[in-house]
């Protein structure tokens, strides 16, 4: 009797603990990663794992991805705007760096020492996107100023509206009898395209707000391309105009080789819970002047591709100025608020040299996701964007949901934080080989709002973190943290969960700080109480790792690891500083040399005994920030 009582007993305790596989999901696919979602039951003691494994289609050999991240449990709030998320058990994760317009075969193992219940195995195919394109024999429709003087291709028309639209000025600028098709191209011809929208009958048909609404739909085998034509530089002043282009109705445009100038918001292509563009291009154009460059807020925009612009803001040139307490770093008033800024799923931006705003590149502080899966930010890559002087933060996932990939970017001058999560809902909010210089504030990290499911591998930050803000679910790899002799710690670690990890990371303590690594984490359960409990301050690493069993391959590393990088100046706030002139590179025989562990489909080409630490591998090549040319080099 005895003996059945504890099979019952144990059987629902067994039960709890074996994993049951869910729903599956892929998510959008973009250029370079593909996302994906596993929901699951059970699994109390999180001890199952999913193995990821990824080939092109017709390859025989399997490659190695990350797992899965597990998450589910987390709490992620913010009493005061009334905030309260609980992440739902699954996994998630990305495999990184594919080819574009590529097919490939995934699969993923679901493993766990009780039991799996269900199908353990999915193998899925999945195409990564290729990048937009005009179509073959759509029609071409020619574009010119107002004063062109010179000959004209057929068939022609004096400014954007007739081409897009249909002719029409005053109450008729609304009338749109000729439309566009998808397919067609207009080729903007060199020349200046400004409105005087307080003119009833201005030949360029947008009176009075000055704004161009473009909400025709291509598709993404026939979009409607936008181009300059190649004869000269195509510019679209605003005049001021608080919206130049609002495309937030439109579907798979292009808009590529213009130069946009002196509006508040150069592409307005979304509102929260109103509508949303889909497909939207942004490609080798120059922004300038400009309160912000491209946004959408809107949950089911889809498939974003801003890449290689030159976007500049109205923000000071020459001095780094935060935005709020003035008494310390100066206060900067909102002259451009951010560069780019998305919500939804499938977005790429990459490659863009971003300058003068308060922050750079942005998931949208959202609030809590959507029921809707296909409301959500999902699927959101920010890579190789070269981002200089930042009233705020250079990057900011805040918002994300699942998979949201910020890889090689490079930050100089920020007068709040380097990398913002506030929140993340689950994740992974990926950060990968991001190299940030010169946060005065030291918040290298702004991990706020309890964001839960952040990995951090491969980070060159040149700055202090003592983020004191719990966050969980947290596993930091292979990342350089190098103090700036500030008189402050270099580093805390404000865990809301016992499962965070960290391990093979350097540290550059600063020198005249008793105290430069701070600790607080769980001993069991998955959330923090209370928040505010205090921290446990170290005097070394070696002292951390001791007592809390994490770093223990982690090392304290100077600036002697690189070939020639100082710290920026901590006595001088406001300086500004130019990244031609910063070498992020690893010294040969330097303590960051082979001293990281490998990381499948993130470190697979490591040249020596193990990884480097940091964003740079000695002996590979350097990304490319900002612009491409066709040679594959930095425009500047």
């Amino acid at each position: 009797m005895r003996a059945c009582l504890l099979v019952l007993i144990a059987f629902p305790l067994l039960a709890a603990d074996a994993v049951t596989a869910g729903r599956f999901i892929v998510e959008r696919p973009t250029l370079i990663n593909l996302g994906f979602e596993w929901h699951i039951t059970g699994d109390d003691n999180r001890n199952a794992a999913v193995e990821v494994s990824y080939r092109e289609s017709g390859a025989t050999a399997w490659k190695q991805a990350l797992p899965l991240l597990r998450m589910g449990g987390e709490k992620v709030y913010r009493r005061d705007l009334h905030l309260d998320y609980t992440v739902p058990p699954a996994f998630a994760g990305s495999i990184l760096d594919l080819q574009p317009g590529t097919e490939y075969e995934c699969r993923f193992r679901m493993a766990d020492p009780e039991g799996v219940r269900g199908e353990a195995v999915r193998t899925v195919k999945v195409r990564t996107r290729a990048e937009p394109k005009a179509a073959a024999g759509g029609r071409l429709l020619h574009v010119y100023p107002p004063n062109w003087r010179g000959e004209k291709q057929e068939p022609s028309f004096t400014g954007l509206k007739r081409a897009y639209y249909g002719a029409g000025t005053g109450d008729w600028s609304v009338v749109s009898e000729r439309k566009a098709q998808p397919g067609d191209v207009i080729l903007v011809h060199a020349g200046l395209y400004k409105a005087d929208r307080l003119n009833y009958a201005d030949p360029l048909g947008i009176p009075f707000d000055g704004t161009y609404t473009l909400a025709l739909k291509g598709t993404p085998e026939r979009p409607i391309v936008i181009r300059g034509a190649g004869d000269g530089e195509a510019i679209f002043d605003g005049g001021g105009a608080h919206r130049l282009f609002d495309v937030m109705a439109s579907e798979h445009h292009i808009f590529e080789n213009l130069t946009i100038r002196n509006a508040d918001i150069a592409f307005f292509a979304g509102a929260k819970d109103v509508m949303g563009a889909k497909g939207l291009t942004v490609r080798n154009c120059r922004m300038e002047d400009v309160g912000i460059g491209v946004v959408t807020q809107y949950a089911g925009s889809q498939d974003f591709y801003i890449a290689d612009n030159v976007i500049i803001g109205r923000d000071d040139r020459y001095r780094l100025l935060g935005w709020y307490a003035p008494g310390i770093y100066g206060a900067n008033r909102l002259n451009s608020y951010f560069a780019v800024k998305v919500y939804g799923s499938g977005h790429v931006v990459c490659h863009n040299y971003i300058a003068y705003f308060h922050d750079g590149v942005c998931v949208c502080t959202h609030g809590s996701p959507d029921q809707a899966e296909d409301h959500r930010a999902t699927a959101i890559d920010f890579y190789n964007n070269d981002i200089h002087l930042m009233a705020d933060d250079f990057i900011e996932a805040d918002g994300g949901v699942h998979n949201i990939r910020v890889m090689r970017n490079r930050g100089v001058n920020a007068g709040q934080c380097g990398l913002s999560a506030q929140p993340i809902f689950g994740g992974p909010a990926y950060y990968i080989r991001n190299v940030i210089y010169h946060v005065p504030t030291g918040n290298a990290l702004k991990f706020k709002v309890k964001p839960a499911g952040l990995v951090l591998y491969h980070n060159t930050i040149i700055a202090e973190s003592r983020n004191a803000e719990i966050y969980g679910n947290a596993h930091f790899r292979n990342n350089l943290f190098l103090g700036t002799d500030a008189r402050r710690e270099i580093f805390r670690f404000p865990n809301s969960t016992a499962y965070s990890t960290y391990d093979y990371n350097g540290y550059r303590p600063n020198p005249d700080v008793k105290d430069n690594f701070f600790w607080k984490a769980p001993a069991r359960g998955a959330v923090y109480e209370p928040e505010n409990a205090p921290f446990t301050a170290f005097d070394s690493l070696k002292a951390m790792s001791a007592a809390t069993g994490q770093e223990a391959h982690g090392i304290e590393v100077d600036y002697d690891i690189f070939e020639s990088l100082k710290p920026p100046d901590a006595a001088d706030p406001h300086a500004v500083y130019y990244a031609r002139d910063l070498d992020f590179r690893l010294r040969a025989g330097g303590r960051a040399v082979d001293a990281g562990v490998h990381l499948p489909n993130i470190d697979d080409d490591f040249t020596g005994k193990a990884p480097d630490l940091g964003a740079l591998e000695r002996g590979r090549p350097e990304p490319v920030y900002g612009p491409r040319t066709s040679t594959g080099r930095p425009l500047r």
